[in-house]
């Protein structure tokens, strides 16, 4: 069995990106705001650390749920990926709807963040059977495309815990280059990206990579920013804006989007 990633059920009309933090807002349909937070009975939603690794590896799945979908149905796939948070290999999982799309060729709904020691760890989750039956029975029914993005980040920039506290804001930005461009090019992104936090107050923790998935639809550069709320996070977009500029004309294609974490309100 394959992480959780399945082939794009159809292709789509690419409308021509927008930069990360323009002003264009494009929020999700209220339907798939609408699920509830799992309950469960004997461990948290989250692993607490006591220290960040010299080297965490990130995985970031997107899902498209079909319209019209059974909400009950995307509540069960929610409930059924947070409890993988149980598997020893994980060191943090969050799943759920994304707040907002900023920029996406492909309007995906949902998304789980999670969090490995090692690029083994990640390995022993996709193939562990627990796993496999959720995208079997929860993921495949009722999703038409679904992308993986995996990156291994060397400090988390920021260090601090491992797990983003319920309520934080998390921006994702994946960027797809144009071809023929060079690894010092890649490199020039990827020290900005780091940067960008030294240079603005507010971000809790900034982490990213290129991307080793062979699911992330050509998507090589990775980020990912955590502010501790949709206030900081809205606050920073211009001036972030002004400082990923530059890179416009390295890309060809270009994925933001927003999530929220969710809280933990029982435990598994």
């Amino acid at each position: 069995m394959t992480m959780l990633c399945l082939k794009a059920a159809r292709s789509r009309t690419t409308k021509p990106f927008s930069f990360p933090f323009s002003s264009q807002n494009h929020q999700l349909k209220p339907f798939f705001l609408s699920f509830k937070p799992y309950s469960a009975s004997s461990k948290s939603q989250i692993k607490m650390s006591s220290s960040t690794p010299s080297q965490t590896v990130e995985h970031i799945v997107l899902f498209k749920v079909k319209e019209n979908t059974d909400p009950t149905k995307i509540n069960t796939m929610i409930n059924s990926l947070n409890r993988l948070i149980s598997l020893d290999s994980v060191l943090h999982l969050n799943a759920g709807a994304l707040y907002r799309t900023k920029s996406s060729p492909i309007p995906f709904t949902h998304m789980l963040h999670s969090r490995y020691s090692s690029k083994e760890n990640l390995s022993a989750y996709a193939v562990h059977p627990s796993h496999v039956s959720v995208v079997k029975e929860s993921v495949q029914p009722i999703c038409d495309d679904v992308m993986a993005v995996d990156w291994v980040t060397d400090d988390l920039n920021g260090g601090g815990s491992l797990v983003p506290p319920p309520g934080s804001a998390i921006r994702l930005t994946f960027l797809k280059l144009k071809e023929g461009l060079g690894d010092e090019v890649k490199d020039e992104i990827l020290g900005s990206i780091k940067g960008i936090k030294g240079k603005y107050g507010g971000i809790h923790q900034i982490s990213c990579g290129e991307n080793f998935s062979a699911r992330a639809k050509g998507y090589s550069i990775a980020s990912l920013a955590v502010f501790p709320g949709l206030s900081e996070l809205d606050s920073k977009e211009e001036l972030v804006n002004l400082e990923k500029a530059k890179f416009r004309d390295y890309l060809q294609s270009l994925i933001v989007l927003d999530y929220v974490v969710q809280p933990s309100t029982s435990t598994l």
